[in-house]
């Protein structure tokens, strides 16, 4: 009889316990990223800024996030990557409970840039753990429920903060949120896994920083995610910067705890991003990403009525179709990237999409203040349709964007 060599599988991670911290994690960092977003009024009152002055709370920090994000994604490669995620969570926690305490905007506008840095720790890295602990197969579903918590999030420090402005001011209102974060935090940094092995998220990459043939053509194709990222998310946090100002102002003259419920639609992003993977799966991505895109520009014309409720329902509508977008090309990049290159490639994905963040929302909001909401809406268009011809046009040289077979 022969002999039979027994080999040790290595066991079989947690895809929702994993899905499950990495949630908890964005839900932390967005949650900060973004509490400032309703509260901008009121930044603007206190210190006589005016719309584009005071966006800059939001610009600054992602800004340095997108500034931070390839070193801390080479950091990753050197120490783990469930390291810098920890310390990203744990220290952008710990900068919110500090910020309410800014004596000026300038200051306030320092610390929101050290928090932007300490956030990139997470978006910069957190794609890339993933694919090392679940693998590329189970990839997209457990993208999908990070963007998931992601939105939520972003949803819950906007909602927190705009509610919590009203009898408590800005500075209760980012207080609020940074104690719920740093409890999020806590959860994340006590569940999640190390990966199976060990040297997985230590990568070539990072320690040798090798940039071989595969890894550069891989990066040319990845162009039209890269510029989805940007793009996108430039008309969407433009969008939104801006959102506050619009639903206070007449003819809609909301109250800040009521234009703040604009955020509830963050919970459609939520959906959307988890159903995005299945969506282009059936589709194929370049269709899924040029609908989701579409969605979100119709969403956004909706915006243009006078009326509350087709307001609202236009904020739905382009934020489902936002985050089902960038759900697909954030898993675009990493499915695709060597496994060398992994990092890297969501590192650049995640600068791309900062970018576009700080400097599109205060674009965005310097429109708005000059020109208002209908020249916002006609520039965000732009954007969203820059974005479709990138991906179209990818679609039509897809020789460019084969993955390599060979690690």
């Amino acid at each position: 009889m022969a002999n039979v060599v027994v080999v040790d599988a290595p066991p079989v991670p947690d895809t929702r316990r994993v899905s499950a911290a990495v949630a908890a994690a964005g839900v932390s960092s967005f949650a900060l990223l973004y509490a400032p977003q309703p509260v901008l009024p009121q930044l603007a009152a206190a210190f006589q800024l005016d719309p584009g002055s005071a966006s800059l709370a939001i610009g600054v920090a992602t800004g340095s996030l997108a500034v931070a994000v390839l070193p801390l994604a080479w950091l990753a490669g050197l120490v783990g990557r469930r390291r810098v995620i920890l310390w990203s969570v744990v220290l952008s926690a710990a900068i919110g409970l500090l910020l309410p305490l800014a004596p000026s905007f300038p200051v306030l506008l320092v610390m929101r840039a050290v928090q932007g840095v300490a956030i990139a720790g997470f978006a910069g890295v957190a794609a890339a753990y993933l694919a090392d602990v679940v693998g590329t197969v189970r990839l997209a579903g457990a993208v999908g429920a990070m963007i998931a918590g992601n939105s939520v999030g972003g949803m819950l420090g906007r909602l927190g903060a705009g509610f919590a402005a009203g009898p408590m001011g800005w500075h209760g209102a980012l207080l609020t949120v940074a104690g719920v974060s740093g409890l999020c935090a806590l959860y994340a940094a006590r569940t999640l896994p190390q990966p199976t092995d060990p040297m997985a998220e230590r990568t070539a990459e990072g320690v040798t920083g090798q940039k071989d043939g595969a890894g550069r053509r891989l990066g040319a194709g990845l162009v039209a995610p890269f510029a989805v990222g940007a793009l996108a998310m430039g008309a969407f946090v433009a969008l939104y910067n801006a959102a506050g100002f619009r639903l206070t102002s007449p003819p809609l003259s909301l109250t800040p705890a009521a234009a703040s419920l604009v955020f509830l639609s963050y919970a459609m992003g939520t959906a959307s991003s988890a159903a995005a993977g299945r969506v282009a799966g059936r589709l194929g991505r370049s269709k899924a990403l040029v609908a989701a895109l579409l969605v979100t520009a119709a969403g956004s014309v909706l915006t243009l009525s006078t009326s509350l409720p087709l307001v609202a329902a236009g904020f739905a509508v382009l934020t489902a179709g936002f985050f089902a977008a960038h759900a697909i090309a954030n898993a675009w990049v990493t499915a695709e990237a060597a496994p060398h290159a992994r990092g890297r490639a969501a590192g650049v994905y995640t600068l791309c999409y900062y970018l576009g963040s700080g400097a599109g929302g205060t674009v965005g909001s310097i429109v708005y203040g000059h020109a208002g909401w209908t020249s916002l809406i006609a520039l965000t268009s732009a954007w969203l349709l820059l974005a479709i011809a990138a991906v179209l046009i990818r679609r039509r040289s897809p020789a460019r964007i084969q993955a390599p077979t060979g690690g």
